[in-house]
């Protein structure tokens, strides 16, 4: 987000992670179909149909990924007939695990993996094989000690969800891919939330998810998108960090036949380009009081002119206050960071505590989604509804998402502009602080529930958010 008009750039992005650095400097790039290089003397490889992952080891990661690909071919095999009218046709190439530290070439067919790849070239990536003339077309390959150090840090299902991402992408090998590389990308995140929620439901005969697991699925993604300020014309895009989770709860919420139908042209992508170079080198981020003059501007006038549009009333726009330590007098709580006061027309915020932080750790936008919660709240005061429930909670989080649309639209005033990477700022705001009773107290839901809340908002508009719109 940023004002225009002055003379330096006010974004309010964050861009601390386009991707993580394994070993030097390999990047990780999951999911970007291979295309096969030319067939060589000898080569060939075609699978039998059972689950064998050539080269992999018992007692590692390879059993949670061969679980994973087990339960894949299950559920593809039930589900593809339904959607698209015909048997799935199971992979030919086969499944390969590779150990960059410890390659022995004997173990795969004529010494190469999936599309003839040598296995070092497997280093920090995952990826599907197109079928093609290639040896091992059709296949997909891991690095599994890649896959271990994801799931050390975001969950033991992460390997399961990189093999549901490729599975996806072999599916899209049957039906064909939706368009550019963005596209074919969320597609895939949108094929493995609609099998990883029928794991979630039970349905998987190897495969275990619990819902907590959920939360450190979508912080994984985080590691998985493309750096901010990647274009979404870019050869090899992925997709922002809200749009990949985005893809994925759309399947895990709506099914495959969702992403069957809606990753065609329309589909919108909030992954961009920075418009300068100082935005670029400030990494996005606004000065925070600058920041706070853009939230003071921007939340008044979507509100005031949905009032006048939707409700056909006048919006009253209270005040936005910040306090240390203890909560004003009119909270119900003096511990709490987030309060919005209904008798006092205030939503006010801690600042060392919760603003000045989540300013710091994660970006201004995440701040920016902070006050819009409360403000919210505001907003069901006014008309008429409840403010102190977890129906509220769930209505101003959906409400904050709509708000965050109407910024991305270009219609929070002439001036007020959203930059690539608000939107990520908004999910880690929400899987990092969305469950700290300071800030959204007595609520029982899950980062993933309020994640798919605000998505909502973004997506559906206001008739999402249980507002009478």
């Amino acid at each position: 987000m940023q004002r225009r008009g002055r003379s330096r750039a006010l974004p309010a992005v964050l861009a601390v992670l386009g991707g993580l650095v394994l070993s030097g400097c390999a990047t990780i790039v999951i999911g970007q179909p291979r295309a096969p290089e030319p067939a060589r003397p000898g080569g060939g490889g075609g699978g039998s149909g059972e689950v064998t992952v050539i080269g992999a080891e018992e007692g590692t990661v390879d059993d949670r990924a061969r679980d994973a690909l087990a339960d894949l071919e299950l559920f593809w095999g039930q589900t593809f007939p339904e959607v698209y009218g015909e048997q799935f046709p199971p992979l030919q190439g086969g499944y390969f695990s590779v150990d960059p530290d410890d390659v022995d070439p004997r173990e795969y067919p004529n010494g190469v993996v999936g599309c003839g790849a040598q296995p070092l070239e497997v280093e920090s990536n995952a990826f599907y094989c197109l079928a093609g003339a290639a040896p091992n077309s059709d296949s997909i390959t891991y690095d599994r000690q890649f896959l271990a150090e994801l799931a050390d840090g975001y969950g033991e299902f992460i390997p399961a969800l990189v093999m549901a991402h490729e599975f996806g992408h072999a599916v899209q090998g049957r039906v064909g891919q939706p368009g550019p590389s963005i596209a074919t990308e969320t597609q895939a995140d949108c094929f493995a939330g609609a099998w990883t929620r029928w794991v979630a439901d039970g349905e998987a005969p190897n495969s275990r998810l619990r819902g907590p697991e959920l939360d450190e699925l979508l912080r994984g993604y985080l590691l998985l998108r493309d750096p901010v300020g990647t274009s979404t014309a870019a050869e090899s895009a992925h997709g922002s960090y809200f749009d990949r989770v985005s893809a994925f709860q759309e399947g895990f919420d709506s099914g495959v036949e969702a992403c069957r139908d809606n990753f065609g042209p329309d589909r919108i992508y909030t992954q961009g380009s920075f418009s300068d170079q100082d935005e670029a080198l400030s990494g996005g981020n606004a000065e925070y009081d600058v920041l706070l003059e853009i939230v003071a501007e921007s939340l008044p006038t979507v509100w005031g002119q949905a009032f006048r549009d939707v409700f056909e009333e006048e919006f009253d726009a209270p005040d936005i206050g910040v306090f240390d330590g203890d909560a004003p007098d009119c909270a119900r709580d003096a511990d709490l960071e987030l309060v919005h006061c209904a008798e006092e027309d205030l939503v006010a915020f801690d600042e060392p505590d919760l603003g000045r932080p989540a300013y710091s750790e994660i970006g201004d936008f995440a701040l920016a989604t902070a006050v819009a919660i409360p403000y919210s709240l505001e907003v069901r005061e006014q008309l008429g509804l409840s403010t102190d429930d977890e129906d509220a909670v769930r209505s101003a989080l959906c409400l904050t998402g709509w708000y965050a649309a109407k910024i991305f639209n270009g219609q929070a005033g002439a001036a007020v502009v959203i930059s690539p990477g608000d939107l990520d700022e908004s999910v880690q705001f929400l899987l990092t602080y969305g469950n700290d009773p300071a800030v959204l107290p007595d609520v029982d839901l899950s980062g993933f529930q309020q994640v798919d809340l605000f998505r909502a908002g973004f997506v559906q508009g206001l008739a999402a958010c249980d507002v009478g719109a």
